[in-house]
C-alpha cells in the first residue's frame, strides 16, 4: 500500500476551490498520477482526521506548452492529475481560517 502523502501531492488554492469549499463542501488536490480513486478516498481520511469522503472525481491536465523568448525554443509544462473530494462529515482546516 502506497504512503498517504505520496498520493496526495499538495492542495490547490485557488478563488474557485474557496468557493467551492463555502458552497458544497468540496476540495481540490493535486494527487499522483498514477493514483487512483479508492486510494485517493483512503489518503484523505488518513491524513485528515475526522474526514468522511463521499465522493472522489479525478481529471487530467495535459501540460501547457510555453515557448522561450530568447532562444524561441518551445517547451512544455509538466502534465498533473487533480481531484475533486466532496466530504460528508467532517472539514478540513486547510482551507478554512
Amino acid at each position: 500500500m502506497k504512503d498517504p502523502h505520496d498520493v496526495i501531492l499538495r492542495p490547490v488554492v485557488t478563488e474557485k476551490t474557496y468557493l467551492q469549499v463555502e458552497e458544497s463542501n468540496t476540495y481540490t488536490f493535486e494527487v499522483a498520477k498514477s493514483a487512483s480513486k479508492p486510494e485517493i478516498k483512503a489518503a484523505i481520511e488518513t491524513i485528515f482526521d475526522g474526514v468522511k469522503v463521499s465522493r472522489v472525481n479525478t481529471l487530467n491536465r495535459k501540460g501547457k506548452r510555453v515557448r522561450s523568448r530568447r532562444t524561441n525554443t518551445i517547451h512544455k509544462r509538466p502534465d498533473k492529475k487533480r481531484a475533486i473530494v466532496t466530504l460528508s462529515e467532517g472539514e478540513i482546516e486547510l482551507f478554512t481560517s
